[in-house]
């Protein structure tokens, strides 16, 4: 079983606080690089439609022979479905694609403001949690001025916020924002795509624990309460990046990695953003 310790979130669902993530893994290398992480001890499996891969996912789950309610699922509503019919669609689509009944947790990928229909598909979301069809629903890359017209114009507060987040890149006062509305953060991107395990700090903190400095980055973002979803196709680095249970970082290391921070963005800018991903 995994050795990730879960996380609950505000509705009273627990997510493993690890997660595999398999954005820019290949369609026809995804099923393999899933298999090797459910075997490793992941139960928590992060895709979305703009991926391209959900297909995999799905084979992987089946191949595996876990049991569906043991595997936490989360995949997401790309840019160019957004509306309210097109999200209902899209999500349909999706589980057709995984092969399952449900989705443990579904996610806005992006505002896509240029579109300015996300209340519109956090509707859509809302239906589909209180008709039962997914265990939580909530958002990725959404800013506060995003979190603040759904709170005005929805009813329900989203389970989680999925954004770029490491220590080159921390976003606080958005964290800050999500903690105190409940909205649990989830870092995708958590080692700043292989950037920040080469700072040299880091590895000096690796090197005192006999660890690597992924998993020093990891083990930074676990005792803040982060969600993380590394993401690797390496059979040795899947292991180890599950394996941060067996050490923590002392207060001062801690605060010597959040110095880290420069606003060292690797991905795109969710203000701007608004490509309809792959298709």
């Amino acid at each position: 079983m995994s050795h990730a310790a879960a996380v609950a979130l505000n509705n009273g669902v627990q997510v493993p606080q690890i997660g595999f993530g398999v954005f820019q893994v290949p369609p026809d290398a995804t099923q393999r690089a899933v298999e090797r992480a459910l075997e490793a001890g992941y139960r928590h499996i992060d895709t979305a439609a703009a991926y391209n891969n959900e297909v995999g996912v799905g084979a992987a789950v089946r191949a595996s022979g876990i049991p569906r309610e043991e595997l936490f699922l989360t995949t997401k509503l790309r840019n160019g479905e957004h509306g309210y019919e097109s999200t209902l669609k899209a999500y349909d689509d999706s589980l057709a694609r995984l092969d399952v009944s449900w989705a443990d947790l579904y996610l806005i990928h992006w505002p896509h403001p240029t579109a300015d229909q996300f209340v519109d598909s956090w509707r859509a979301l809302e239906r589909i949690y209180q008709e039962g069809r997914v265990r939580a629903i909530g958002v990725s890359n959404f800013l506060p001025e995003h979190l603040e017209r759904l709170r005005n114009e929805t009813e329900i507060v989203p389970a989680v916020n999925q954004i770029e987040l490491h220590p080159t890149y921390q976003q606080s006062e958005l964290t800050q924002l999500c903690r105190q509305r409940s909205i649990a953060v989830e870092a995708y991107s958590p080692l700043g795509q292989g950037h920040d395990i080469g700072v040299p700090v880091i590895a000096t903190i690796a090197d005192e624990h006999g660890v690597t400095p992924a998993q020093i980055v990891l083990r930074w973002h676990l005792q803040q309460g982060h969600i993380v979803i590394p993401k690797s196709v390496t059979p040795d680095r899947i292991r180890s990046n599950l394996d941060v249970a067996g050490f923590s970082l002392t207060p001062e290391e801690m605060a010597s990695i959040t110095a880290l921070e420069c606003g060292h963005r690797t991905g795109n800018d969710p203000r701007t953003f608004s490509l309809s991903q792959i298709r």
